[in-house]
């Protein structure tokens, strides 16, 4: 009796997987590269998720099925390779440039999705707003998020986005800027954790030298997200100018925490600290607000031909 071997697992048509597992990839970008993404991109997404050692292979796989996912209008393919080249090759100059143009397209793509579906809804108004913004078109940008409120009064953002944009036109008068003040209390009511709204009503009363109203409300930013380090500088300096010194500390701490390569803080820390009578602390802080000055005013040497130029320190 003759016993027939099973065929190994790691054995398929007399060949071992691994070895086929390579020949199928090599298909893939071979389809790929010559053109034939539909025929390649399921290969593509095969290899992919198939452990290599061979990173510049890896790496082909990744930049040809974004190539192909593209070319064939899969977005969420798109995606899967770029976040597995991203996560794999960080640094690499071609992958950020292919990166960089990939997530332009696809932008551009879900923009003109969403004016074909929904071209009445808040959302497509508030793109063209955003867009309209980026262009210096302030009044049609303006009138964009006018017509969301009067939708839908209550939408949280929109009164945020509306006072920002009055404040940022060139020729910003005082009108605008009580216009503005009114948006973001209306956006506070609306959404009492935008710590946005409360930072621009610190910075308004700031300007008006109102210190304790200004001081609140950067308070209040500050509160509402811990990490907001101008919201913290804003309390300090208002602190100051109201003559609350000792108080002006704790804030400004906080931001240089935060900020620490941020020269403005440990000036307005220093002078905290000085006119609370803390002067080695005050010292410290004079020297580091110089030290980055004189390295922000120092210029660079020029590149010598066939050197690179000097990374900052």
């Amino acid at each position: 009796m003759i016993l027939l071997a099973a065929a190994s697992p790691a054995q398929v048509d007399g060949k071992p997987q691994a070895q086929q597992k390579a020949t199928a990839r090599a298909n893939s970008v071979d389809l790929a590269e010559t053109g034939h993404c539909a025929e390649a991109l399921p290969g593509l997404k095969a290899s992919l998720r198939q452990p290599t050692t061979e990173n510049q292979l890896k790496r082909r796989i990744g930049l040809d099925g974004v190539h192909c996912a593209m070319t064939l209008n899969r977005p969420a393919d798109a995606v899967t390779f770029l976040q597995t080249l991203t996560h794999d090759f960080p640094h690499d100059p071609e992958v950020l440039y292919v990166a960089v143009h990939a997530y332009s397209d696809l932008s551009t793509l879900a923009a003109q999705e969403l004016a074909q579906n929904a071209p009445q809804s808040y959302q497509a108004h508030e793109l063209n707003a955003e867009a309209l913004e980026m262009q210096g078109k302030w009044e049609e940008a303006a009138k964009e998020y006018r017509w969301i409120l009067q939708q839908d009064p209550k939408l949280p953002g929109i009164h945020f986005r509306l006072g920002r944009l009055l404040l940022s036109k060139p020729d910003a008068s005082a009108a605008a800027a009580e216009e503005a003040k009114r948006e973001m209390e209306q956006e506070l009511k609306v959404d009492p954790s935008n710590a946005g709204a409360e930072y621009v009503l610190g910075e308004l009363a700031r300007q008006s030298q109102q210190w304790e109203e200004a001081s609140a409300h950067f308070s209040r930013a500050s509160q509402l997200d811990p990490g907001f380090g101008d919201a913290f500088l804003g309390w300090g300096d208002s602190l100051i100018s109201a003559r609350k010194f000792s108080d002006a500390i704790a804030p400004l701490q906080s931001a240089a925490k935060l900020e620490p390569g941020n020269p403005a803080i440990h000036y307005s820390l220093a002078t905290a600290y000085s006119r609370s009578g803390r002067k080695q602390d005050a010292d410290r802080e004079f020297a580091i607000h110089r030290q980055m000055t004189k390295e922000s005013e120092t210029p660079r040497p020029p590149a010598q031909e066939g050197q690179a130029t000097p990374a900052p320190q």
